[in-house]
């Protein structure tokens, strides 16, 4: 709890002109009808469930993982049983083609390292393809540790806005005897990230007279008809799976 209150301060209450940024560009994609793409592999995929489909969070939102190549994209699923697939650049163009992008959309991508060459092909893709790019990495770890990517970057390279996550380098905070380390905390401050940069979206859009698209918990009276109505809108642009 000690280093988990630590860790959480100062980065709830730290990078405010980045977490600007970042809402603003959000906000900017919801109010031209565009859809919030989210990404992350392994456990940065939390991130992506964080944005995408929960109570309280915006409608527009997408989630791609490593398994739509199985779901949408026909692969067996003997693919996604290599527990290094995530260091594979060829996945990133693959999860981009099946995915129901736009030209109008943004992307919110997490990686604790920023460097396996799914995630860094997957950056790179979305800039050559003009859509604002938000980054959620480990500083300390992304410095320590060479790039997969054949580029040699990482995934804070390439970002319009980068917001550090405050993960130590190996993510774990406490010390084991020998070496090696307990308790991660990126995917703890990742969804505090996510939840701020979500409510300052959702900020702009009432200050601009906007009603904001927002879930409510389908385990609430009327709450499922009121998510299908605003689903209604984006048909074809988001996906919501198990």
């Amino acid at each position: 709890m000690h280093r988990i209150e630590e860790v959480v301060s100062r980065i709830g209450r730290g990078q405010q002109a980045e977490k600007d940024r970042a809402a603003d560009l959000l906000t900017e994609t919801v109010r031209n009808g565009g859809v919030i793409q989210a990404f992350g592999c392994g456990h940065s995929e939390a991130l992506a469930m964080e944005i995408a489909g929960r109570a309280g969070g915006l409608v527009p939102t997408n989630r791609i993982a490593l398994r739509d190549i199985v779901l949408y994209g026909g692969e067996p699923l003997e693919a996604l049983a290599d527990p290094t697939v995530e260091r594979n650049p060829e996945i990133a163009h693959k999860l981009y083609q099946l995915a129901p992008v736009k030209p109008d959309d943004a992307f919110v991508i997490a990686s604790n390292s920023g460097i396996n060459g799914a995630v860094v092909e997957m950056a790179l893709l979305v800039k050559e393809r003009g859509h604002p790019l938000i980054a959620i990495t480990s500083a300390e770890h992304s410095a320590g540790v060479a790039s997969r990517h054949p580029s040699g970057r990482k995934l804070g390279d390439i970002a319009d806005v980068v917001l550090d996550n405050g993960a130590p380098y190996g993510d774990a905070t406490l010390a084991l005897p020998g070496g090696g380390a307990v308790g991660a905390v990126s995917s703890i401050t990742a969804a505090l990230l996510a939840q701020q940069i979500v409510t300052e979206v959702v900020a702009r859009l009432l200050a601009a007279g906007v009603t904001p698209p927002v879930y409510l918990s389908d385990n609430v009276p009327g709450g499922k008809e009121h998510n299908a109505e605003l689903e209604a809108r984006y048909a074809g642009r988001i996906r919501r799976t198990a």
